[in-house]
């Protein structure tokens, strides 16, 4: 019985928090999605669907749509074949210390705020006049290239800034689920003659399948949701916002157009699109979680 109330007592008071910071935000936004809302209105008129309608024929969030598109797939790809690749190569070396080493290394990054690195990258790498990779490129002969003047080199520049400021979490744990298969099947692939890139693919990766689906769904969730590097390197020019993905189009619906209603909408499709994305991955990627 007081194991019980004990349970009760630490489950209770979870769910109520789940509920003020999770369940109740998500069904309030969709409703205030339903109304013509802005905060410094008196009144908000209920318009039903029409934002969710408004969506379909607005430019910015189809540009919108199609950059976070870009960004997920391309990003989430190369994060995970990166990190893999570090991982086997830190799990590799001899000697705890220097595993130690180069996890550290590149976890660094992580522990510094996005916004604040940013915008360092943005005024002293991406600078067009005397940035550091415009500086490199003078060294080879090369004329300076305005990154932030194309939606290309935007995404591009955004998501080589997330891969180093973000890795360090998935090689963590990719470390972490290497080094718990047992070793004994690795040399037993090993005396049969298979190469370290055999026994890396047939092996260890499908041994690899619970800390994959975990890794793989975070960093999909996670950068379907990213607004700081694409708020500050995000460059507007001529009408054109190079850069906007969902967040910001929720950002600047908010808070510079105080059309809140249009922007619950527009969080809205982002929600349903993730959770349908981790729905369709949880079906696709389904694991044996043991080494049996």
């Amino acid at each position: 019985m007081k194991d019980k109330k004990f349970v009760y007592g630490i489950l209770i008071p979870c769910f109520i928090l789940l509920f003020i910071f999770c369940v109740f935000p998500l069904f309030y936004g969709l409703g205030i999605s339903l109304f013509d809302y802005n905060p410094i209105r008196q009144e908000n008129p209920f318009i039903g669907l029409t934002n969710y309608a408004a969506l379909l024929e607005d430019k910015d969030f189809q540009k919108a749509l199609v950059h976070t598109i870009a960004y997920v797939v391309i990003a989430v790809t190369l994060n995970i074949i990166f990190t893999l690749a570090i991982a086997q190569f830190i799990t590799s070396l001899p000697g705890k210390k220097m595993k130690t080493l180069f996890r550290t290394i590149f976890f660094i990054p992580c522990i510094a705020p996005i916004a604040g690195t940013a915008v360092v990258w943005k005024n002293g790498l991406l600078y067009k006049d005397g940035g550091t990779f415009n500086e490199i490129l003078g060294l080879f002969g090369l004329e300076s290239v305005d990154w932030l003047a194309s939606s290309v080199t935007v995404i591009g520049c955004i998501i080589l800034f997330t891969l180093w400021a973000d890795m360090g979490y998935n090689i963590v744990l990719f470390c972490a689920g290497l080094e718990g298969i047992p070793k004994t099947f690795d040399e037993a692939a090993a005396i049969d003659g298979a190469t370290p890139f055999q026994r890396f693919v047939k092996i260890k990766l499908p041994l690899l399948g619970r800390t994959f689906t975990f890794v793989l769904m975070q960093t999909i969730i996670s950068y379907f949701q990213m607004f700081a590097q694409f708020k500050v390197l995000e460059n507007k020019q001529s009408g054109m916002n190079y850069g906007s993905v969902l967040t910001t189009e929720i950002y600047e619906q908010s808070f510079d157009k105080y059309n809140m209603g249009y922007a619950s909408a527009i969080a809205t499709v982002l929600f349903f699109i993730v959770f349908i994305v981790a729905m369709v991955q949880k079906r696709a990627t389904k694991v044996d979680w043991s080494y049996e």
